[in-house]
């Protein structure tokens, strides 16, 4: 068959499909199953909440004065923070430097080996049902643009994209953020000069709440049961971590 009527069939196919997409478009959506920016931001806000609630509130048993327990919290709310972004930073900078080496590999199989690597492609397309000769074809044209050749060959055997690589430092400061962000929430009631521990609990057991409900947007439970359920646990959590602190205070004092 000869390449202008391949051409002619692939633009068939992809109007075709375009057509069904506009009609279905409006009855067939899904959640973002990823979660985007939200997921990580939620749950690094939630992580904050959870163990500077839990880290204050384990002091707070201990029989402190509240000026112990504030401190405690700032200095809870900083290294974690600075221990989240660290993390992240390390594990995002450790990820892309092992896609860019794959690249480098995939890159270089490209210029050695450019047949093989054509004749690759299209036994990909073909293990996926096209018939072999559109396969070839098609796996020869998109073989042309070398750059072209690469983000299709890492896509395909990779199942990442070359032009969408995470950003250590963009990971490491919303990771900080928002872990900072909900660290503070607990200890903000001590900033503006509560005694109490309550206030701290109360807020932070809101702060939970409002997350777990946040949470619900990126899955399919209601907004009542993701907040109810982070509310029940991080609650357990800080009651567990003051009876801790409650034992060791007493066993030390």
């Amino acid at each position: 068959m000869p390449a202008a009527e391949y051409k002619g069939i692939a633009v068939s196919i992809i109007d075709t499909d375009a057509t069904l997409h506009e009609a279905h478009r409006d009855n067939h959506t899904h959640r973002d199953v990823n979660g985007g920016w939200l997921r990580p931001a939620v749950f690094g806000a939630m992580d904050g909440l959870v163990s500077n609630l839990a880290l204050m509130t384990g002091v707070a048993g201990g029989a402190v004065s509240h000026q112990t327990i504030g401190i405690t919290g700032l200095a809870g709310l900083a290294a974690g923070a600075f221990s989240m972004a660290a993390g992240e930073y390390t594990s995002v900078a450790s990820q892309r430097e092992l896609v860019e080496a794959e690249l480098d590999v995939e890159r270089r199989e490209l210029r050695k080996h450019p047949a093989d690597e054509e004749r690759e492609l299209a036994e990909l397309y073909m293990s996926r049902g096209v018939e072999p000769d559109l396969a070839r074809e098609v796996a020869r044209q998109l073989s042309q643009d070398p750059e072209q050749a690469l983000e299709i060959h890492a896509r395909e055997e990779l199942g990442i994209d070359p032009s969408d690589l995470p950003s250590p430092t963009v990971a490491a400061v919303s990771s900080f953020a928002s872990f900072a962000l909900g660290a503070l929430l607990p200890l903000l009631p001590y900033l503006l000069g509560a005694s109490a521990l309550w206030p701290a609990v109360l807020l932070a057991l809101i702060g939970l709440f409002g997350c777990g409900a946040v949470v619900a947007k990126v899955t399919a439970r209601s907004w009542w049961f993701s907040g109810t359920r982070q509310l029940a646990l991080g609650g357990i959590a800080a009651a567990l971590t003051f009876g801790l602190g409650h034992l060791f205070g007493t066993a030390i004092g």
